[in-house]
């Protein structure tokens, strides 16, 4: 058996590229640039385990750092395996946060009904303009304002809340 140190092996001249490749995640991070380069030089194809072990070693660092670490030029990026992951990823989390805000928009459209048919009620016509601001309340506002109501007596209980809270 032959024990290899990392270490070692990076500090040596002309290095194959998959021996270099195994020497990334021990590389002083400013020798990274240059050692990926050479790897990339050599074997273009070794990008796509070139990001992913890069990614793993620097797990705090956004893509984009990574990518200026190693020295990759976004457009040799735009092919690989680990890009198009990438992209993957960033379009899901998207959606993610646009289903999110579609149906916390959508919770705040119905509390804002809601709570304009009982103001209605309660006070009596409301003006445009009043309810142009209860429509722009944020959904916690309109939750505070529903529970609110239930003391209101007439409009002008409904006018002090509204200038209490900057609606």
């Amino acid at each position: 058996m032959v024990w290899l140190s990392l270490e070692e092996l990076g500090q040596q001249a002309d290095l194959d590229p998959l021996l270099n490749l195994l020497t990334l995640p021990v590389r002083p991070e400013a020798e990274l640039q240059v050692s990926t380069r050479r790897i990339l030089e050599l074997r273009p194809d070794l990008l796509s385990a070139v990001l992913p072990m890069l990614v793993e070693r620097f797990p705090t660092l956004t893509r984009e750092e990574i990518m200026v670490i190693a020295g990759i030029p976004a457009k040799d990026l735009r092919h690989t395996r680990a890009a198009q992951q990438w992209i993957e990823e960033g379009r899901q989390e998207g959606r993610q946060e646009g289903e999110a805000q579609g149906e916390a928009r959508g919770r705040a459209a119905e509390a804002a009904s809601v709570t304009l048919r009982q103001l209605n009620r309660r006070c009596g016509p409301l003006t445009d303009a009043s309810t142009a601001r209860i429509q722009a309340l944020p959904l916690e506002q309109l939750e505070g304002l529903a529970e609110a109501l239930l003391d209101f007596t007439g409009p002008a209980d409904l006018a002090a809340w509204l200038n209490e809270h900057k609606g």
